[in-house]
């Protein structure tokens, strides 16, 4: 479920101009080992006094492809685990004292969660079900006193009355996120996914989108917690998203909002979205002429805001996404592999956003599934996003990175059986470093931009169609270059509309075969690729 990718013709290059930019910080990642910690993925946690509580998640890898071993049960996360990550030990407690219902949601995978004060809500989540020996995604919200569990598992003592559950509809839902603008929780993107996961599209589950952002209230004396439904946003085409990265934000104007980058799949074709959706108490806007190239899956994320400059910064590690970056020049894989970019989205005051890759990677194919851990006691806005102008020191321990996938390679997913990936146990403090006079960021011009242009097939013989996209009525001009920088031919279009927009081109002398550089340009943007022709 995580990973249902299917083989669209196509490996194809884009070659993006990258203009370095200082960057107003830079991070650094250093490992650290806590000795006997097994690996985890796509878990829950909360947190106190410095000290982790994890709950659900994954032990193993990438879910395998073959329907009876597909998220087993073997691989489920059935034990509290508490982290102290200064003292570096970790304690754990199994889920056995508690009801049934509980363990089941306990141990599942890809919940929503939020922490409020000291009580740690966790919504929906995909894992089995006794009474229909099968798997589903439940529809309950649970309440976890977060102290009161770490000091019982530390103690080795009950914790069989630090936990309530209520079920209700709207909350069966599994990947997607829970946040907060103000006093009212969002429920945002996410699936029902009831079933047996079976990636050969055999009936053996169901699967429905929200489609949503689901907003409610909830007050909780306790004891007894309402929950107040409000009414929800419907998008069929924008919100059709899973398994992505939603990240409260100091919007331009100062208030809270959050972000939902990326995710799959897109309702036309089985590929992660490229824009983003931005949320605010008000409403929502679909940010189209911003694109993200890295970073697709839910990964890691540091959000940090300059109110100095009124910008607004997201940094992503690692994870799987559809484009990275080799030796400059960006790389288009419709696999969706795994990767090991970091890169920062940026907001101005402006409202404009833009991707920069970061000159620091991960130490391998690791993040998809992993959280950010902050620290605390290090400077937050109310909806736990860091005040960057605050950060005094050269360098800020602001949060550690835990768990996520570890996979051996880049593209597993149509080869995986279980032993091509594991659950990390890699755990990374992350700082942020300020003054740094070698701090440079590439700016991926391309996600500011609105040709976006693809070639399909790629590689080809000769023959292929270009799809771009048009902002406003524009003559455009195609032209075909050797590596070497020789025109080889050129074209010129008229009587274009404005959006989307496809060229099919046939090369005059399809012999010559090799590696070209296609650029289209109007009188106000460019677009480069590369494409591959077959002689």
């Amino acid at each position: 479920m995580t990973k249902q990718i299917s083989f669209l013709i196509g490996f194809f290059l884009i070659n993006i101009s990258l203009f370095a930019q200082t960057a107003p910080f830079n991070i650094y990642i250093e490992p650290m080992n806590i000795s006997e910690l097994g690996g985890l993925q796509a878990y829950a946690f909360g947190q106190h006094d410095g000290k982790w509580l994890i709950a659900g998640g994954r032990l193993d890898g990438l879910h395998r492809r073959q329907p009876f071993a597909a998220f087993d049960v073997a691989g489920n996360n059935n034990q509290f685990i508490v982290i102290d990550p200064v003292s570096q030990q970790k304690w754990t407690s199994p889920l056995t004292s508690l009801s049934i219902s509980l363990q089941e949601q306990l141990s599942s995978t890809n919940m929503e969660f939020h922490q409020e004060g000291d009580f740690l809500y966790i919504i929906g989540g995909y894992g089995f079900n006794n009474a229909t020996s099968s798997r589903k995604t439940f529809d309950k919200l649970i309440a976890v006193d977060v102290p009161s569990v770490i000091n019982a598992v530390i103690a080795g003592t009950s914790v069989t009355s630090y936990f309530r559950q209520i079920s209700d509809a709207q909350f069966a839902v599994t990947g997607g996120h829970l946040k907060k603008i103000n006093n009212t929780f969002y429920l945002i993107g996410g699936n029902k996914f009831d079933g047996n996961y079976n990636p050969m599209g055999n009936p053996t589950y169901t699967q429905v989108y929200t489609d949503a952002i689901r907003k409610f209230n909830l007050s909780d004396d306790g004891i007894n917690i309402a929950i107040t439904h409000l009414p929800a946003i419907i998008d069929a085409t924008n919100l059709h998203r899973r398994d992505y990265n939603a990240v409260s934000q100091i919007l331009p104007d100062g208030k809270e909002g959050i972000t939902a980058f990326s995710g799959v799949f897109q309702p036309t074709v089985d590929l992660p979205f490229l824009n983003c959706v931005n949320v605010d108490s008000i409403g929502y806007e679909v940010n189209n002429s911003f694109q993200q190239y890295y970073n697709h899956y839910h990964c890691a994320v540091l959000p940090l805001y300059s109110e100095s400059d009124n910008e607004m910064h997201n940094v992503f590690f690692g994870g799987i996404a559809q484009y990275y970056d080799s030796l400059g020049i960006m790389v288009q894989d419709n696999n969706v592999p795994f990767v090991k970019t970091i890169a920062r989205v940026t907001r101005d005051g402006a409202g404009m956003m833009v991707e920069y890759k970061l000159p620091v990677e991960m130490p391998g194919f690791l993040g998809a599934g992993a959280e950010f851990i902050p620290v605390p006691g290090v400077p937050q806005f109310n909806n736990e996003v860091f005040k960057l102008d605050d950060f005094t020191a050269d360098s800020t321990l602001v949060g550690y990175i835990f768990g996520g996938i570890s996979s051996t390679a880049a593209n597993i997913f149509f080869t995986n059986t279980g032993t091509q990936s594991s659950a990390s146990n890699h755990i990374f403090k992350v700082y942020v470093i300020r003054n740094s006079a070698t701090g440079i960021h590439d700016l991926n011009e391309q996600s500011t931009g609105t040709l976006k242009m693809q070639v399909f097939p790629n590689p080809n013989n000769g023959e292929f169609v270009v799809r771009f996209n048009l902002q406003k009525m524009a003559e455009i001009k195609i032209s075909l270059f050797s590596l070497d920088g020789k025109m080889i031919e050129e074209s010129v279009l008229t009587n274009l509309s404005v959006g989307e927009n496809t060229y099919q081109r046939t090369v005059k002398n399809p012999d010559i075969g090799g590696t070209f550089i296609l650029t289209i340009e109007t009188p106000y943007e460019k677009a480069t690729q590369k494409i591959f022709i077959e002689p």
